[in-house]
């Protein structure tokens, strides 16, 4: 309740009365509430209709945490006289905090219809139109408080907030601003200041302001949750976790902390305590359609693709158009073979947060798979390099259903896919296109197309390099005068810093040069990196590098060509490797990628790959040590 509005004058009573109610108010406003109460009580002993101890009295109950009794007694001094403002203004706080919005609603508008220019009406109004989800008419009411009192840092705070939910978020970061000119040691300003600035992603401003707000009020959880999220984002993983903890030895309910914990934890690899974070969420919030599909996550990482399945499930029945749910599904369908729905599902890519701003709006209509005889189709690549070289595929195919194909494909990728056959154009990435009737995603080909697991198209070779650059490495390779197979070497994958969920999932499938070394103790083989960039091999390896010499996919194509062997963590020169019917052995990651499969050593997508996965989280050791017997045995 306001405790700013003045109080109305008492009624002309008896002296006794008029006394007595003066020293309730002093000690109420003194906050010695029970020496308030028991003198409110000896007034109504007195005069059992004395409208401003009734009311008082539903203002020290509502302060004590009773708001049934506030409302019960506050209602009272409206019965005694309807005509003072205050009144409904605290009869809408009280039936607010009994959870009866639409009531507080009236009782504001009721206050202010008795006095308009009364700013806390205003801004209590404000508060409870923001519980009904009425966001624009809550900034109005803001707007009208601060219109009223201008130095009312509260209203501007709130307003902020409210901006910042519409997602006006530079004018809330202007509010917020205010309030704290107003108002500098008010730790909720600075908090939702820190919010705004985040969702501008300038995090350094917001960490400083999360620690502002924590400095002034220790015992703040959200403040230490919100820091905990933001050092996340600013890949600072140990000290997240930390506010976290934080934030749940201040608020031990606070299912939300659990949840993101979790998701830290997981990213570290600490999969266990991350799931036993997930529960604790859900067993605080069982409609928690988030922790449900975090949940799902952790177990599809370790292996348990039933349980994950049933988790997104979960998800999906709470929150039946959660995009990270329905994707989440589709990948574990297709890790578990169930390509069929998994392919539905995987069109829910396009509205999660990592895709959403990927998605082309055409005006031509998407490609359904249907006959297109001379109409002319674009096919656009989308996420990684291995994507691309993986569904391009599909092009020849779409070429017999009687389209002329037009591919657009990152710059790298264009001298190489022009081997594809059937294709009329490859376009790079920003260059002009030229006019198509229809379009497609390379990644909705399998859908269009109807892919299931034994109708994949595995040619054991769909991409080829250029004769003349083949030709040329041909020579360089044969000048080093080497004796015994060739093999390349790749042991990491692009970071992918701008998201700490890609980020930890590429530390999880890539793996220190350094441990590679029993590679190097098998005689006869001759090694050469195809390492574009990453953490370099320890310089007495005995490879041979000459990747400073590869502009692009196709002299990549060329060199690998001339190699028989590619052993390579789960990175896009697996997938060109095998294109190119090269045997491949990929060094996997226990959580594999879904498109590996389950329980497979082979693949249907690639008829020359063998499969070497961790059989534990982070066991490269076994792995290494499996394909160090079997490149003793290689080209014997």
């Amino acid at each position: 309740m306001e405790k700013k509005q003045r109080l109305p004058r008492t009624p002309e009573t008896t002296p006794v009365v008029q006394e007595l109610f003066a020293n309730a108010l002093q000690h109420h406003q003194a906050g010695r509430l029970n020496e308030a109460e028991q003198l409110y009580l000896q007034v109504l002993t007195i005069d059992p209709h004395h409208a401003d101890s009734l009311h008082l009295l539903g203002v020290f109950a509502h302060q004590i945490g009773r708001p049934d009794m506030a409302a019960t007694m506050i209602g009272k001094a409206i019965t005694v006289n309807a005509g003072v403002a205050l009144y409904h203004s605290d009869m809408g706080t009280a039936l607010g905090a009994l959870g009866k919005p639409d009531e507080a609603v009236t009782c504001y508008r009721n206050a202010i219809r008795l006095q308009q220019d009364f700013p806390a009406a205003h801004f209590n109004l404000g508060n409870a139109l923001v519980k009904q989800g009425r966001l624009d008419e809550a900034a109005a009411c803001y707007r009208d408080a601060i219109g009223l009192q201008p130095n009312f840092p509260a209203a501007h705070n709130n307003l902020g907030r409210v901006l910042g939910d519409q997602g006006c978020t530079q004018e809330a970061v202007a509010c917020h601003r205010e309030a704290l000119a107003l108002k500098p040691d008010f730790p909720e300003a600075h908090l939702n200041l820190g919010v705004a600035l985040q969702e501008l992603e300038q995090l350094d401003e917001a960490i400083g302001c999360y620690r502002n707000a924590i400095d002034l009020r220790p015992d703040f959880p959200d403040a230490h949750y919100n820091l905990g999220n933001a050092l996340r984002d600013q890949g600072r993983p140990r000290e997240a976790i930390s506010c976290l903890r934080g934030a749940l030895g201040l608020k031990p309910d606070y299912a939300e902390a659990y949840n993101n914990l979790g998701k830290l934890l997981a990213e570290q690899g600490q999969l266990d305590e991350a799931i036993l974070c997930y529960r604790e969420a859900l067993g605080l919030t069982p409609g928690h359609s988030g922790a449900h599909n975090n949940l799902g996550t952790a177990l599809q990482q370790q292996g348990e693709l039933d349980g994950a399945i049933a988790c997104y499930r979960k998800a999906l029945d709470l929150e039946p158009d959660l995009p990270d749910g329905h994707y989440n599904l589709a990948l574990a369908l297709l890790a578990r073979g169930d390509m069929a729905e998994g392919w539905k599902e995987h069109e829910w890519r396009w509205k999660t947060p990592l895709m959403i701003s990927a998605h082309r709006d055409f005006t031509q209509p998407l490609w359904r798979g249907e006959l297109v005889a001379g109409r002319t189709l674009l096919i656009h690549a989308e996420q990684g390099f291995g994507d691309t070289l993986q569904f391009c595929r599909y092009a020849p195919l779409a070429s017999a259903r009687g389209a002329r194909v037009i591919l657009e494909v990152p710059r790298p990728l264009v001298r190489l896919l022009r081997s594809l056959p059937w294709v009329d154009l490859v376009v790079a990435f920003g260059e002009q296109l030229p006019e198509f009737d229809l379009h497609c995603p390379m990644l909705s080909l399998p859908l269009a197309l109807g892919t299931t697991i034994t109708t994949i198209p595995g040619s054991a070779s769909y991409l080829h390099a250029d004769e003349r650059r083949i030709e040329f490495w041909r020579k360089r390779l044969t000048a080093m005068q080497q004796r015994g197979p060739r093999v390349g070497l790749v042991w990491a994958g692009n970071p992918r810093d701008h998201s700490p969920a890609l980020a930890a999932t590429n530390r999880r499938r890539s793996i220190a040069p350094g441990r590679l070394a029993p590679l190097f103790d098998v005689a006869g083989v001759n090694f050469f990196s195809l390492q574009k960039s990453g953490p370099e091999a320890p310089s007495h390896f005995p490879l041979v590098n000459v990747m400073d010499e590869m502009e692009d996919f196709a002299d990549t194509a060329a060199l690998i060509a001339n190699l028989d062997l590619v052993i390579s963590v789960d990175t896009a020169v697996i997938h060109l490797a095998a294109a190119l019917g090269k045997p491949v052995w990929m060094l996997d990651r226990f959580d594999a990628c879904w498109r590996w499969l389950r329980g497979r050593r082979d693949s249907p997508w690639y008829p020359t790959l063998r499969l070497y996965r961790q059989p534990s989280s982070d066991d490269w050791d076994s792995v290494l040590a499996e394909i160090t017997l079997d490149l003793r045995d290689f080209g014997c």
